[in-house]
């Protein structure tokens, strides 16, 4: 059974919340790519929207949205999300995961897209009170 860390970020308060999701929950990420929207009701944020931005799998390979599938690929790449060149000109070969979520994937991170009703960190169970 599918377990996830969904890493969801708060772009009004700029704060990011680690929220552990498994069973009838996680299966709802099982197949949607990045940059579909999910409904926030897996992770407790009932009447919110979710965009989801990325993630990693359990070698800690980032996933990336140019690249198909779920399978590991190595790509040639001159920067972006996986490796920073350190000069101009500079590539190198890496390994990433493509953008389609599987069970083999341990973070995913999301990002609020529509806000519903209530606090989040409330709803979360995270408030200072």
């Amino acid at each position: 059974m599918a377990e996830f860390t969904v890493a969801v970020s708060d772009p009004e308060t700029g704060t990011t919340y680690q929220i552990d999701v498994d069973g009838q929950d996680a299966n709802r990420f099982i197949g949607r790519e990045l940059g579909e929207e999910v409904e926030g009701g897996a992770v407790g944020l009932d009447g919110f929207t979710l965009e989801l931005t990325g993630g990693s799998d359990t070698a800690g390979r980032p996933m990336r949205a140019d690249v198909r599938g779920v399978a590991t690929k190595s790509i040639l790449t001159d920067g972006g999300v996986g490796y920073k060149p350190s000069r101009d000109g500079e590539r190198k070969r890496i390994t990433v995961r493509g953008r389609e979520i599987s069970d083999e994937t341990a973070q995913i991170n999301a990002r609020i897209s529509e806000h519903g009703s209530g606090d989040v960190a409330a709803l979360l169970g995270e408030s200072d009170e």
